[in-house]
């Protein structure tokens, strides 16, 4: 066994970390990576559940394979999840007008309001977290922010279409 000095890393794992911009960037979606698991958990649903109801929520209906392919998981796995949300209530299926074999993803009643709910007390949560920024501050964070995030998309969307496709 080699004897290492205090600050030889040499053949030892070592931490890897972000500065500056990065680190922040990560550090805040973790920060809401960690809510959504908190909200997730007091409302009685996984995450994965919580963002299947933010998508539907979003788009109004789905189908399944929409899911599936949004979330990149098997229509399986997108079954079992929707299924657990229909027995809470929280879904309902809808025929499919132009495909029979197919069917729409819905919120209920119960849902819109469990993501009203959910809604409000985040924008709570970010108003109380930012009001140490003036109305400037948080309009050029807010810009900057939006235009990070879009940046962040179509650099997605280019390597997504540069992609080679699975045969």
């Amino acid at each position: 066994m080699t004897d290492l000095q205090p600050g030889d890393l040499t053949g030892v794992g070592h931490a890897h970390v972000l500065t500056g911009f990065s680190s922040a960037a990560v550090k805040f979606v973790r920060a809401l990576e960690l809510n959504q698991e908190r909200v997730a958990l007091e409302h009685g649903l996984t995450a994965s559940e919580l963002r299947t109801l933010f998508h539907i929520g979003t788009e109004v209906r789905v189908t399944p394979k929409e899911l599936a392919d949004y979330f990149g998981m098997t229509t399986g796995a997108i079954t079992f999840i929707a299924r657990r949300l229909v027995e809470a209530g929280l879904l309902h299926r809808v025929d499919h007008p132009r495909d029979r074999r197919s069917i729409y993803l819905e919120l209920t009643p119960l849902a819109h309001d469990k993501l009203d709910t959910i809604h409000s007390e985040f924008g709570v949560m970010i108003e109380d977290s930012t009001r140490s920024l003036s109305p400037g501050d948080l309009e050029r964070f807010t810009d900057a922010l939006s235009a990070v995030a879009d940046e962040v998309f179509i650099r997605l969307n280019d390597q997504a279409s540069k992609a080679p496709k699975p045969r």
